[in-house]
């Protein structure tokens, strides 16, 4: 019994959570202090040496915004590559930057031009130069220098093509005509020099341009999508609250009828949707290229090719008929388990009947979640955009040995190295600097980052001991409601900021550190990919003369394997440690609201508790969230299918639905936001259940159903979980 701790006694005394109680782990709460101060002088120092217009405003080769009001380029909000060919360049996926000069325009070029047709056009048409020379440096009142001259100045782009902007940036405009790939309706142009190019050449030398395009072409379908569609997104997501709010009401009184409605309506969504994919699979028999695999096409960005494929509604349909099967089978397998958890789920639906405003704590939480989270991004911009520019050297070869070293470009063609590196640019890189700030940087995002963890944890805590204490005012009010306090919620929210919001944040920090312990481990994982593939590329490389070089690559291969077992385990032991303190914390939150100790007290009275009653958690626990969780796929799938079918407009006859590119994109933001939304209701119902498991298993140790020790759970319940016969008591159910 020592190992299990002693069993709590009776005291005439409790009558709930106790009312008059101390401050709790202090240490930590000045330690809590200390660093939320720490993160607003953070905050102030970040807001002070950072500019987020450098994330919103593209920079041109001067590291000068576009489009930035009050400056010289404040009508000029487009950036202009003087030559998009010299983008195939190696140095542009390591410096990430283009070797080109960067310019702002205040538009993009719509037509085809040549510095050199120009010159010669000048005499007749001066408008053609005068057009030509908004996409200079600097204005010139006549082109009468010449093409090696301006190429060696730097001053004029050799040819201009038409264009159009894309994020801000001057990208060719791509077009297909009869299937061929054309720029401005033509597929062979001059590109100033002397060379003829074709479409094919420009969209290559655009280093991958091609994916630039899939990617403008499909936001700016799923942009246009999400515009016809917010208000109806709006109204699944109200309406999912709505339905929500109504099933934990009707909890109240059909727990058991609605528990079966839950169970039919998740089957009855899993058939439907069998139903359907074998539909589609069978629809596509003998369609062109509908035989071929998901391997055979590939990483497509337009999903509505793999939906495409027989292959596909065949997977969609084999996982959905494991899924329904595995319902089917819990649900005869737990067939006695399931009246315990509807027996608790009717006594959580009293507890919230009594306590109605704990139904509104998860806007609370929602309130609290989106000021950390928007405090941490705005923190980690402004720290990413800290600091002065800096300029580096980039070669279009990319053969030059001062490559990637820093430069100042005022002064870089009067220097030794662009004669030793011809056509190498003084181009801005990136946002930086020497001082003590600018070198602890990567330290102050991962301070941001630790903190806001914390933070969120924090937040979740509150919650939770909050809510605890609620139901445990109602649950030990032994007539109910007339013992219950007044305000229990707000009540209960005050006791656990003023008096432990030090226990609050010492449990809040142990998860915080976990997972920031498993950030790192990703990180580092990731690092060690990267490092691999290089190594990798510099064994095949290093030239037929040292073949050598990639059998003693190959060497370390096993401790590589090794260290990817080491990884994982510390994944996966890292991921149950994180899920066992949940848990504890979880219990220890509800002993704190209860009998107001410090958090390992706590940690350590909820772990004794549970485990002289495992039995019975074994019996509650998983079972009533698997109740919940049905709960929350009901919900989520009934406005799921309704989405699904106005989206498709396959309710033409009930309303109409809009015409969209991607029927998935509204979809699924309508599903994950169902789900969060439903998730929010139903936390509150799962924290009231284990309040109230806790609370019975102290109440069975502390009382015996004696008039002089009356159990404070109701006949019902009791009935249920304990064998025991219950003596009468004047008690209201």
């Amino acid at each position: 019994m020592s190992d299990k701790g002693e069993p709590r006694t009776f005291d005439p005394n409790f009558k709930g959570p106790v009312v008059n109680r101390s401050c709790t782990d202090v240490l930590c709460f000045i330690i809590f202090i200390l660093f939320i101060i720490g993160y607003i002088i953070l905050g102030l120092i970040a807001w002070v040496n950072g500019d987020p217009r450098r994330v919103a405003y593209p920079t041109d080769s001067q590291g000068h915004f576009c489009g930035q009001k009050g400056t010289p380029n404040e009508n000029k909000s487009i950036l202009f590559y003087f030559n998009l060919f010299s983008c195939t360049s190696p140095s542009v996926m390591v410096n990430l930057q283009c070797p080109t000069t960067q310019i702002c325009v205040s538009k993009c070029p719509e037509k085809f031009l040549t510095y050199v047709e120009t010159q010669l056009l000048y005499k007749k048409d001066k408008n053609s130069w005068t057009y030509y020379s908004q996409f200079c440096k600097s204005p010139f009142s006549k082109s009468d220098r010449t093409l090696s001259q301006i190429l060696m100045d730097d001053n004029c782009p050799a040819a201009i093509f038409p264009s159009k902007p894309f994020l801000q940036r001057c990208f060719p405009d791509f077009s297909t005509k009869n299937g061929t790939l054309t720029v401005g309706n033509k597929t062979m142009f001059e590109d100033g020099k002397g060379k003829t190019r074709n479409a094919g050449e420009l969209r290559a030398a655009a280093n991958h341009i091609n994916k630039i395009l899939d990617a403008k072409s499909l936001g700016t379908k799923l942009f246009e999508d999400y515009a016809t569609t917010w208000y109806w997104i709006l109204t699944g997501l109200i309406i999912t609250m709505l339905l929500s709010w109504i099933f934990l009401i009707l909890l109240r009184f059909t727990a058991g009828f609605l528990f079966w409605v839950f169970m039919s309506g998740v089957i009855g969504v899993i058939g439907y949707g069998i139903w359907h994919c074998y539909k589609e699979y069978n629809n596509l028999r003998g369609q062109e290229n509908s035989h071929l695999t998901i391997y055979d096409i590939g990483i497509q960005t337009d999903i509505s090719m793999y939906l495409q494929l027989r292959q596909t509604w065949l997977a969609f349909m084999i996982i959905l008929c494991i899924l329904e099967a595995l319902v089917i089978l819990m649900l005869i397998f737990l067939r006695n388990r399931i009246r315990i958890s509807i027996a608790l789920l009717k006594e959580g639906s009293k507890a919230i009947r009594y306590v109605p405003t704990t139904l509104i704590y998860p806007v609370l939480t929602f309130i609290f979640l989106s000021i950390c989270i928007c405090y941490w991004a705005v923190i980690a911009v402004y720290l990413a955009t800290s600091g002065v520019p800096i300029y580096k050297i980039i070669a279009p070869a990319g053969q030059c040995e001062h490559e990637n070293k820093t430069c100042d470009p005022e002064i870089f063609n009067t220097t030794e190295i662009s004669k030793a590196c011809p056509g190498s640019q003084c181009i801005f890189a990136f946002y930086g600097g020497k001082s003590v700030y600018h070198q602890y940087i990567p330290t102050l995002q991962t301070f941001n980052l630790f903190v806001f963890l914390w933070l969120i944890n924090f937040v979740f805590a509150l919650g939770q001991c909050t809510l605890a204490g609620a139901f445990a005012s109602y649950y030990w009010a032994l007539e109910k409601p007339e013992d219950i306090p007044p305000y229990p919620l707000f009540t209960a929210f005050g006791r656990a900021i003023r008096y432990h919001t030090g226990s609050l944040a010492f449990g809040s920090l142990i998860l915080a550190l976990i997972q920031m312990f498993r950030i790192v481990l990703e990180y580092l994982d990731k690092r060690l990919k990267v490092l691999g593939t290089r190594e990798c590329k510099t064994c095949w490389l290093s030239g037929p003369g040292e073949v050598g070089t990639i059998s003693r690559a190959a060497a370390p291969e096993s401790q590589n394997n090794i260290s990817k077992f080491l990884q994982c385990c510390l994944k996966c032991c890292f991921w149950c440690l994180e899920k066992a303190v949940k848990f504890l914390n979880r219990n220890a939150y509800v002993m704190i609201a209860i009998h107001g100790k410090n958090f390992c007290r706590s940690a350590k009275d909820a772990f004794n508790l549970l485990i002289r009653n495992v039995l019975k958690v074994a019996v509650m626990d998983k079972v009533t969230d698997f109740v919940l969780i049905l709960g929350k796929m009901l919900v989520t799938g009934c406005i799921g299918v309704l989405a699904f079918l106005l989206f498709t407009e396959r309710l033409p006859i009930l309303i109409e639905g809009p015409s969209l590119n991607y029927y998935w994109v509204p979809l699924l933001t309508v599903v994950i936001g169902s789900y969060l939304i439903a998730h929010g209701f139903f936390s509150v119902y799962a924290m009231c259940i284990d309040t109230l498991f806790i609370c019975f298993c102290e109440d069975l140790e502390r009382n015996d159903g004696s008039t002089e020790k009356p159990y404070f759970i109701t006949p019902t319940l009791h009935g249920i979980l304990n064998k025991k016969q219950l003596v009468p008591q004047k008690q209201k159910e």
